[in-house]
This record gives structure tokens, sequence and C-alpha cells, in this order.
């Protein structure tokens, strides 16, 4: 039985050019014969958690990866628990309430620490933005500047900051724009960092569910959060938008997408990276706005996604050695598989990014998108 096992996923593994004890980067070195029967019997769950255990290894795990996801094999190679997860997914909300924070604890809550050594200069945990930038650094403020340019933002302002994490967007409008904000986060430990990045400033940040939110804002943005909303609370989640911002205010929605409506994320994800997440389509996102915004700019630069998270790799793994030993070997292994995975969606094309602005009512003549 194991030998038939062995065979029928080296069969598989060949659809993608990737070879059992091969030469190449792409090519694995099993060194746990049970790693078949788990791959077969969990799929992707069984991939990432044989990993973590030290079960085999890559030379590239991001081109094994995407090799993997270029064949299609993710979407053919089924666990005994996806039914599972598909009808839970389907009765249940797991965004709501208690839950929704359950991703700040699990994931945002990890440790400074870590972020700070990986996320490079600033603490902003979203794609940058490279069309003239040569360095993460750099491509993150372009971003950030990017972001205030789509939303026209003005001294005076008040700007609201949905899933603002450690405060870093919010500081640069109010510094470089001059408007005062308000940010919310599940996420305790990033609530304490922009409380004290922000001091001085005239920005509040509240550790909030963006569903209690109140007040009026001239502008609105939202990066990074939205993966975390769920399908369910879609439409709730543009209502709320639309209910605290002003008649002639813009509002900057930043989110990773994906081609294809799901309901549900992929087991090893949600198992160990981000509980309750799911990544929204186009048409899941048009249909949860429809009738309460205006689309005034659609811009996809997903392929910049592969170049950050390479240099978030490179970031973390020079740091490694200097970080708390609490983060042991097997979440290293969780870590590079985390960080890998993400680049091989990203450089395949199956994922995408996405900024959209939206109105309540239409720009007056016309809204011109700065790039």
């Amino acid at each position: 039985m194991s030998e038939l096992l062995r065979r029928r996923v080296e069969a598989l593994l060949a659809e993608a050019d990737v070879a059992v004890a091969g030469t190449r980067p792409q090519d694995i070195q099993v060194h746990d014969p049970r790693f078949y029967a788990r791959v077969l019997a969990q799929a992707s769950l069984g991939l990432g958690e044989s990993y973590m255990d030290g079960w085999w290894d890559a030379d590239a795990l991001d081109v094994l990866l995407y090799q993997l996801m270029k064949a299609r094999l993710d979407e053919r190679v089924h666990g005994i628990g996806e039914i599972r997860d598909a009808v839970v997914a389907r009765l249940f909300n797991p965004q709501h309430g208690r839950r929704s924070y359950e991703v700040g604890r699990r994931h945002y809550d990890l440790g400074n620490d870590l972020y700070a050594a990986m996320l490079g200069k600033r603490l902003v945990y979203s794609c940058g933005y490279w069309a003239d930038a040569d360095d993460l650094d750099a491509a993150q403020e372009a971003k950030l500047d990017l972001i205030c340019r789509k939303l026209a933002l003005r001294p005076g302002q008040r700007l609201l900051d949905i899933g603002c994490g450690w405060g870093e967007a919010l500081k640069f409008a109010a510094e470089r724009y001059g408007v005062s904000g308000v940010g919310v986060t599940i996420s305790q430990e990033q609530a304490e960092h922009a409380r004290r990045l922000c001091a001085g400033l005239p920005v509040e940040i509240r550790l909030q569910d963006y569903r209690e939110l109140d007040g009026r804002f001239d502008a609105a943005m939202s990066v990074g959060m939205f993966e975390h909303v769920g399908d369910k609370n879609y439409r709730r989640y543009f209502e709320v938008v639309r209910r605290v911002l002003a008649p002639d205010g813009l509002f900057l929605l930043h989110s990773i997408g994906s081609n294809v409506t799901r309901h549900r994320t992929d087991p090893w994800i949600a198992r160990y990276i981000f509980p309750n997440s799911m990544l929204p389509s186009a048409r899941q996102i048009a249909a949860a706005y429809e009738g309460l915004f205006v689309l005034e700019d659609w811009h996809g630069f997903g392929a910049d996604y592969d170049r950050t998270l390479q240099a978030w790799r490179s970031n973390v793994e020079a740091a490694w050695e200097r970080l708390d030993r609490r983060y042991d070997e097997r979440f290293r292994r969780m870590w590079r598989f985390y960080l890998a995975g993400s680049m091989a969606s990203f450089r395949c094309r199956h994922a995408q990014l996405w900024q959209l602005v939206l109105s309540p009512h239409g720009v007056a003549g016309g809204y011109r998108a700065p790039r």
C-alpha cells in the first residue's frame, strides 16, 4: 500500500514538473515516508503540516509551491476534512461576535518583534507599490502616498482607517497631509503600538470591531483588512462605511482578491495563519457595495505582492537568530511555508491585489485616478 501511495504522489508531482529526490530548486527531498499518505489524505493541510514537522524539504520552497499551483494540483487534491469545512463555512458566520477577534489574538498579537524584523522601516503589513521603488521601504511609502492621493486628502479633514494595524498609514496621512483620524483594530498589540506611534498627533486608536463604528468622516480607507470580513458580512461592512462617510467623501478599499468566488479559505492557512479569513472575488465585492457606492476606480497590482513577500522573507530570515526563542524551529518552518505559499499564489496570478475607490453619489465632473 505504501508503495502505491508513493507512486501516486510522484505521478501527481510529475504533472507539475516536480521530482522526488531530484536536484532542481523545485524538487522535493522526502525525509519521512509517511509524507505520501498524509498528503493524499489531507491535501494542502497535510503538505503544510508535514513540512512544519520536517518530513520534507525543497531548495526553493516558493518555486516548488508555484509549480504545484501552476499545475492546479491544489484544486485537484482535496483532503478528507475539506467537505466538513465547506459545510461549516456555509452554515455559520465565523467572523461574527467574539470570533471576529480571533485573528487578532492568533496572528497579529504574535509579537511586534517578529513583525518589526520582517516588515522594514514601517510596520506596514500589506503590499507595497513598486512602480518606481527600488526597495521595500520606498515601496511602502509609495503605497501610503498613493492612498492619500487617491483619497484627495486635504488639511483639516477627518480620516477613518478600518483595520489600522500598527498605525503607520494614519501617522503618514496626519504628518504629510494634515488630517486628523480614527483607526480601529481588533489586535491589542497593534492598538498599543499605534497609540505610541501616533502620540502627539490628532489620531485616536480604538480596539474595536468595525461594526461598532460611529461618527462622521470626510474620507475612509481599509488596507489589508477586508480579507478578514467574510462573505456573510460583506454587505454589512459596506453599509457601515456608507453610514459613517460624508456624502461627498471617498472610500479606498485595499484588499487581496480571488479570481473565483469561494466561501472559505485554504485549510492550512485557516489553521495556522489567518483563522476565519476569506479572499473576496470581484463579483462578491461588487455585489456587496451595489446600491451603496459608485465605483470610481479599480486598480490592480497583484504582481507587486510577490516582490513585497520576497523582501519580507529576506528580512525575517536575516533577523531570525536575534528573535525571541519562543519562535521555535517548527514556527520558523510554518512561517517559511506561509510566505513561500503566498509568493507562489501571487506569482501564478491565482491571487490579486486590488485598490478600489468608491464614492456615495459619484464625484461631480468625474474622478481622475492617481497612479
